[in-house]
């Protein structure tokens, strides 16, 4: 159970350090307390988690498209930001899924 749990903690954390970069505090305080809906053992809460990893995907998703193409137009090399964003968002969408688990979803009843 915690290996499901521990990626999505995770990420929520590595989302809070991106969004304190752009000094987006809000967001920073929304995704630090956000894993601590883990606790509310509803369904409603865990969906609720798996959507905003989801969603937390398509922000790292963006994050890397927009630094990929300033890179390109400064002449900097890009593929290892690529790389770093690119698996980031592969462990941010994991995290999801993992949510998504039967054994996960046992725990948390309708």
């Amino acid at each position: 159970m915690l290996v499901r749990i521990v990626p999505f903690i995770f990420a929520a954390a590595l989302l809070a350090a991106h969004y304190f970069r752009l000094a987006q505090y809000p967001l920073v305080a929304l995704s630090l307390t956000a894993p601590l809906l883990l606790l509310v053992r509803r369904r409603w809460a865990l969906l609720l988690l798996q959507l905003s990893a989801y969603a937390a995907s398509l922000v790292w998703l963006a994050a890397l498209l927009e630094l990929v193409q300033y890179r390109q137009q400064m002449g900097r090399p890009w593929t290892a930001a690529a790389l770093i964003l690119g698996s980031v968002m592969a462990l941010t969408l994991l995290a999801g899924l993992l949510l998504n688990a039967r054994a996960v979803r046992a725990r948390y009843p309708l």
